[in-house]
């Protein structure tokens, strides 16, 4: 009977591990994947246009999303060993992990409010929150992550692991359902995206609940009296320079764990900036890129699961190197995706046909293009005021443009045709600014212009420019155009696969990891795993800005790839049974001398 209440015990204890999650991949999915780059990128352009110059520098959407998703993980990287050796000696693993959802919770509830702070203000709030956000995600995991040793045995690891993963893709994808439900049933309700971003917090913050209810604090024999901050800081980075001074007895721990910096890295940094990639880079619609992420979550859930039976039956260490493997392959396909060229009128961004009834020519803009910049001292909104009179033209509050055609969609989210003057000499003009554009136009139905079309250096589907637009170029013209896939299929094809790979690759090198750290000492080794997962996480959006920076986005996402090759390369060479016998060892010693001491 004892047996049974504590196998039902143990069974709450999964589900409860398992509810942290369901919850926060909410924030992972809704939020940083599917909807918040889109978002941001839409804030960012309708204050700065395609660039805005910081440190000498033009920096896009794009990069200043991975800025911010470096600096977070900075500031949990430097916490997050210090925090796990005190988390080792005092009871304080689920305190901290509910501070710190807190505080990622309410940030990401709080990026509701950056519509309503105006155009200038609005897109650095949503950075600072989202940051923010990222550091509570970040920090609570190095806690979360503590607590899988002390789930079960080392045989049971892999099993919970990729289970808590499954869960998370379930949990993230249901909330997304909704999400995606109102994106394209309101659109163009403008409480609609906020309303999200506040949902995704409480759904963390809600079932973050279970697990602190289920969920036990694992035992300390000969608990650290509480020591006051500075105290227990400079205890705690003594411990953390032992522990590194001892390297050699966790030899193969720590080589495991370089091999996960470069690998975790490379997958990390791909899927966290394939959505601002999709959007900036490929033209991908918000609804285009919330239902590639819906397909991998729905993939992500069974294969997880299926990565566990693989483990079973090659080993964690054969399963998670056939995981990067495929990685590779998939991130390879990633740089060869590219938008079909643009061949129908309604495909392009601005639209004139002419009206024979009123002798004019009735202007839309394509429904999902971003808005011409509103703030006045951008170059782009410059080049915007000197075509105002024939181009669908952004108006809001901080600058009124005067004699302009009013941007051309109704509350529904549906096309206005505006009528205007069209000439040759407007249009020659127009067409003269396209190399400095990232727009496209089309002129048809006769009238007094030539039926005509322009497309900006800038647009998604100009390639040619770029130091690998050659993979692209060449995949549009030999597969992708005449299989007739547009980039919206291509992505989705891109979603199945690394969905397939998502969960099993995370779940077992958590689970593997926990396999080779002593029980005794779980949240100091979690914080070192923490810390490099979180340099890691601070290296690829670093490398992938200063590539995009200096190259292009196509560049920067080949060089986070090629961590991937290093990191698998590398785990060739980590022996996961020395690891588990080293643990075993350093667990009994640990024991023993607390047992003495009592």
């Amino acid at each position: 009977m004892e047996e049974a209440t504590t196998a039902v015990d143990k069974n709450l204890q999964v589900r409860g591990y398992c509810a942290y999650d369901w919850g926060k991949s909410a924030f992972e999915t809704s939020v940083t994947t599917a909807i918040f780059p889109a978002w941001f990128a839409y804030l960012f352009a309708e204050a700065n246009g395609i660039s805005t110059k910081l440190l000498n520098s033009e920096w896009t959407a794009d990069a200043m999303y991975s800025a911010a998703v470096m600096i977070g993980a900075l500031l949990v990287a430097i916490c997050a060993p210090s925090l796990g050796v005190i988390a080792d000696r005092r009871m304080i693993k689920i305190w901290w992990l509910k501070i710190l959802t807190w505080l990622g919770a309410v940030s990401c509830v709080l990026l509701a409010l950056s519509p309503y702070l105006g155009v200038s203000l609005g897109w650095i709030w949503a950075l600072i929150m989202f940051m923010t956000a990222n550091v509570g995600l970040n920090g609570a995991g190095v806690f979360y992550n503590a607590l899988l040793p002390h789930m079960g045995e080392d045989s049971e690891m892999d099993a919970i692991s990729n289970k808590a993963f499954a869960a998370g893709y379930l949990g993230g994808g249901l909330l997304l359902v909704v999400h995606l439900g109102l994106v394209m049933g309101l659109s163009g309700q403008s409480w609609v995206i906020p309303f999200a971003m506040a949902t995704s917090g409480i759904w963390w913050l809600g079932f973050a609940q279970m697990t602190f209810r289920l969920v036990p604090e694992p035992h300390i024999e000969n608990e650290m009296e509480p020591m006051g901050m500075i105290a227990s800081t400079t205890m705690a980075l003594g411990e953390v320079k032992s522990t590194l001074a001892d390297i050699k007895s966790f030899r193969t721990l720590f080589f495991y764990m370089l091999a996960y910096f470069c690998f975790i890295d490379g997958i990390n940094s791909v899927t966290a900036l394939a959505g601002v990639f999709g959007i900036v880079v490929l033209g991908l619609t918000t609804v285009g890129l919330i239902l590639t992420i819906l397909i991998i979550q729905f993939v992500a859930a069974p294969a997880a699961i299926g990565f566990t039976k693989l483990a079973e039956r090659w080993g964690t260490k054969s399963a998670l190197q056939f995981s990067l493997v495929c990685w590779c392959f998939v991130i390879v396909g990633a740089l060869s995706f590219a938008p079909l060229e643009l061949e129908n009128h309604d495909e392009y961004d601005v639209q004139y046909t002419w009206d024979p009834t009123s002798e004019t020519y009735e202007v839309v803009a394509r429904e999902g293009v971003n808005p011409i910049a509103a703030l006045p001292d951008d170059e782009e909104q410059q080049w915007a005021l000197e075509y105002r009179t024939i181009l669908p033209v952004q108006i809001n509050e901080d600058y009124k443009l005067g004699e302009a055609v009013e941007w051309a969609f109704d509350d529904d989210g549906e096309a206005i045709p505006m009528n205007v003057n069209l000439t040759d000499e407007n249009i020659a003009d127009l067409q003269a600014t396209m190399d400095d554009s990232r727009f496209s136009f089309s002129i048809t139905g006769g009238g007094d212009v030539t039926d005509q079309t322009g497309l900006g250096v800038d647009h998604p589907t100009n390639l040619g420019d770029g130091m690998l637009d050659f993979i692209p170029e060449t995949a549009r013209t030999f597969v992708w155009a005449p299989l007739g896939m547009t980039v919206f299929f291509q992505f989705l094809l891109l979603g199945v696969f690394a969905g397939a790979l998502l969960g099993g690759s995370q779940g077992l090198a958590r689970s593997m990891f926990g396999q080779m750290v002593p029980e005794t000492r779980s949240a100091e080794f979690f914080g070192f795993f923490g810390f490099f997962g979180k340099v890691a996480a601070l290296l690829g959006p670093l490398i992938y800005s200063v590539m995009t920076v200096w190259f292009d986005s196509r560049v920067g996402i080949f060089a986070i790839s090629l961590l991937i090759v290093a990191g698998a390369i590398l785990l060739r060479r980590v022996d996961v049974e020395d690891g588990i016998a080293v643990a075993r060892a350093e667990d009994e010693r640990n024991r023993q001398r607390d047992s003495a001491t009592t």
